[in-house]
């Protein structure tokens, strides 16, 4: 590994190479091909201001996402999976290849200059088929070539570790990615409008929990070109209000919850769950799950990073960290729904300490 890692970075540093020495903007594309195939690890800590040297990060880290999903790579994406049609016309879609490369592409024109990483990719529920060559044969002799695959979901991260902040003494990277799913599309008709969510926010390093407000999401992108895909991701990384954002995680830091608040919140939290629809209309939404709720209180009382003090109280930004630390074991397809649910449900309750009634039901 050592030889191999002195190889990439002498390749890296190489004199005459304009690709680092002399032309800043290429470096990030021409560093991430110069890596491929490395461990994750030494991957997420290429540093183009570096001029190519590469740092390795001993710490291990866990996925944005983990539900159901697997780890895959772009290359696995553009070389081994299939490309979805609607059978109707044989018109080609939006693969997830060409979804990750437009937002890589956006988020490399738009900080230009800044430390991109290679997107980490999550995908789920694999589609299995074969050529035509090989219909008739038992699927014991199929051989690998004969063999087709794609993805029904996908989600993936862009982490910007240049761009950091600072809140509760945990580092947060900016962060774009997006959730590509075909069980909304109708495959089975003539090519028509495709779907898409895309997001911008931050995400804490201890933990890889993605912080995503309102401001930074676009769950219901519709387009049916590459071309306009990119103009709707540029429209989000122009109108998300960064400072905004940290601005209302910062101030979480200050607004604490009594052990017995905590309790009344968990209560409320349940009895919402069983709540006559009517009811419920008149109460801010809760998309949590009763096993992430379990999940949440099992780390107010174990986690080390944010549990909760001696006597029972934590503030609102650890209490932050629990619910997006329980999203992780949300499915792709309402993974980024739950990211927003999340940051409107404790900044609403950061309200309702200072007296909103909009959230107070839930710590009446």
């Amino acid at each position: 590994m050592e030889m191999e890692l002195q190889t990439i970075t002498q390749d890296l540093n190489r004199p005459g190479d304009k690709g680092i020495e002399d032309s800043f903007e290429t470096a990030p594309s021409f560093m991430k091909s110069k890596a491929e195939g490395l461990p994750v690890e030494i991957i997420n800590n290429l540093s183009p201001a570096g001029l190519g040297r590469l740092y390795i990060n001993p710490k291990n880290t866990s996925p944005f996402i983990e539900a159901n999903c697997e780890s895959v790579s772009i290359n696995h994406l553009r070389d081994e999976c299939v490309t979805p049609v609607f059978t109707k016309c044989n018109s080609v879609t939006i693969s997830h290849y060409d979804f990750i490369e437009a937002t890589d592409d956006c988020v490399s024109d738009f900080y230009k200059g800044e430390t991109i990483l290679t997107p980490e990719i999550r995908v789920s529920h694999k589609i299995l088929g074969r050529i035509q060559e090989a219909l008739k044969k038992p699927k014991s002799e199929l051989l690998p070539h004969e063999e087709t695959i794609f993805w029904e979901r996908a989600a993936f991260a862009i982490e910007i570790p240049s761009i950091t902040m600072e809140i509760g003494g945990n580092t947060l990277s900016l962060v774009v990615g997006g959730v590509r799913t075909f069980n909304n599309q109708n495959l089975y008709s003539k090519k028509t409008v495709e779907r898409f969510k895309v997001f911008t926010g931050f995400i804490n390093q201890i933990c890889t929990n993605c912080c995503v407000s309102t401001n930074g999401l676009l769950v219901d992108i519709r387009v049916v070109s590459v071309e306009e895909l990119k103009s709707q991701i540029f429209q989000l990384l122009n109108s998300y209000d960064m400072n905004s954002h940290v601005r209302v995680m910062k101030n979480l830091e200050n607004q604490h919850l009594s052990q017995s608040q905590f309790c009344q919140l968990i209560g409320r939290i349940r009895l919402y769950q069983h709540l006559p629809k009517e009811t419920k209309l008149t109460i801010p939404e809760l998309l949590f799950t009763d096993s992430q709720i379990n999940a949440i209180v099992k780390a107010y009382m174990e986690d080390d990073n944010f549990k909760g003090k001696n006597n029972g109280d934590i503030n609102l930004w650890k209490m932050y960290n629990l619910f997006t630390g329980a999203n992780k074991s949300s499915y792709i397809d309402s993974f980024l729904e739950r990211s927003e649910n999340a940051f409107n449900f404790i900044y609403g309750i950061s309200k309702a300490i200072d007296g909103d009634k909009t959230y107070r039901w839930f710590l009446s």
